[in-house]
């Protein structure tokens, strides 16, 4: 069985981790290495419920909070030319990168 480089991405801004999906599309075509991927894997949902009031008295009102993370799976052919090219990508601060060899 092959080596592959698993590409693991993860942020809470949906549009810079496609972004970043993009470029990653753009240098394994550019360099011919069979890419499989992004597959999107289950959103998560951080809830926060707080009261409004700060002393806890008055009115029960609320607010509710929601971060959501959203993360992608990317698998790739670990070319060496294809993996210096990844190194040198610019990613946003937003977006969280990790890389492992399966």
């Amino acid at each position: 069985m092959p080596q592959l480089a698993r590409i693991k991405l993860t942020s809470i801004d949906s549009s810079k981790l496609e972004g970043v999906c993009t470029e990653i599309r753009g240098i394994t075509d550019k360099t011919g290495v069979r890419m499989k991927g992004p597959q999107p894997l289950p959103t998560k949902k951080l809830r926060i419920t707080t009261r409004k009031s700060p002393c806890g008295q008055g009115t029960k009102t609320f607010d509710r909070w929601e971060m959501r993370v959203h993360r992608r799976l990317i698998d790739i052919d670990p070319d060496d030319r294809t993996m210096k090219q990844l190194m040198r990508l610019k990613v946003p601060e937003e977006v969280y990168i990790e890389v492992s060899l399966i």
